[in-house]
């Protein structure tokens, strides 16, 4: 018998999600698409001089503007985005942001004057989406936004042709508090009724990092516990950054912190190399959590050398992204928010997600 593989099967499950949502789900309310996701998918090439990729000729052409390649989630996230709209025959190119929303706009100006069908886009600076917007809707092609949120107003101003596929961040930055408030000590490693941490946050301007940072600890003055922060580092999503401010933190701090919080798990890689080299060790002096579910963090929590992740599921959100192209592409009524939940990532289920 041929076996299928976890991730192949995470796929149809989340075409199923997808398609269910696609024709449920609207407005701001969270509902989920897909059940979980491995983190394996095939990165994309480098990209050619002119910094795009292409898949071969299909019955549309799709342009995806990414954020910046080097970013890990969204490798993997632009990897099944490309496969999925290559399996529906579409001609799709995408291009690397470089993290410069200047640089981002000349490749939108690009693709507006190939004359796209849809366009897909992970900005930069959410800042920035509604002079995308206003950009764009003389054109009349539609958008696709990915993965950073803009403001609803964005959305309104671009009726019937402007959408969002996404997690809602304030979900992950709960599961990271309570992933805390599920270890054997609640997060008070030392019993003395405070838990004490640092934050490792990402971009300052993101959505994600915002809610991932104010809702983690939310979560833990929710269940009635008194924090205490020693210090937030600007990290910027960046593991060696992290790696960096975690060690001049732990020399500084020393046994004082009980928790290290990232924003996502580049970071907490980062973070964990630090922690090691200083001789703490994780579920015992200290705990660490991030968000994304990296296979190698997964492997880190299975090993346990992170208390946790949360999954941040490009399967899902590259599912409803696709959907919602191909939609826009037939002229089908295509909704303004489409939500994929996020998941805990546990030493008990970790392997489920490699």
């Amino acid at each position: 018998m041929k076996m299928i593989s976890r991730r192949d099967f995470l796929k149809a499950s989340a075409v199923v999600g997808a398609t269910a949502a696609l024709t449920a789900c609207g407005g701001g309310d969270s509902s989920s698409t897909a059940s979980s996701a491995s983190s394996t998918a095939p990165a994309s090439s480098a990209p050619a001089e002119s910094g795009a990729e292409n898949a071969a000729s299909g019955s549309a052409t799709i342009g995806i503007c990414i954020y910046q390649f080097a970013d890990n989630f969204m490798t993997l996230y632009r990897a099944d985005l490309e496969e999925y709209l290559g399996e529906l025959g579409y001609s799709v190119t995408i291009m690397d942001g470089k993290n410069d929303q200047s640089t981002q706009t000349e490749q939108i100006n690009t693709f507006l004057q190939q004359g796209v069908d849809v366009l897909i886009i992970n900005p930069v600076q959410t800042t920035s989406a509604q002079t995308i917007v206003d950009t764009v809707s003389p054109s009349n092609i539609p958008i696709v936004f990915i993965n950073r949120e803009p403001d609803k107003s964005v959305l309104d101003s671009y009726p019937d042709k402007c959408c969002y596929v996404g997690a809602d961040a304030r979900q992950s930055g709960t599961y990271q508090g309570e992933l805390i408030l599920e270890t054997d000590t609640q997060g008070d490693i030392n019993g003395d009724g405070t838990i004490t941490y640092i934050m490792c946050k990402g971009d300052p301007e993101n959505i994600d990092a915002q809610y991932r940072t104010e809702y983690s600890i939310k979560a833990l003055e929710d269940a009635g516990k008194t924090v205490n922060c020693l210090y937030e580092y600007l990290d910027n999503w960046d593991q060696t950054l992290a790696q960096q401010d975690v060690a001049n933190a732990l020399a500084q701090y020393g046994d004082q912190i009980e928790v290290v919080f990232c924003n996502n798990d580049a970071m907490a890689l980062g973070a964990l190399q630090s922690i090691q080299q200083a001789g703490r060790t994780v579920g015992t002096d200290i705990y660490l959590v991030g968000v994304d579910a990296l296979a190698d963090a997964v492997q880190a929590v299975l090993d346990g050398n992170m208390t946790g992740t949360v999954l941040n599921d490009d399967v899902g959100q590259a599912t409803a992204a696709t959907e919602a192209t191909r939609l826009y592409v037939e002229g089908e009524p295509v909704e303004q928010y489409y939500w994929v939940d996020y998941v805990k990532v546990t030493p008990e289920n970790a392997a489920d997600y490699l």
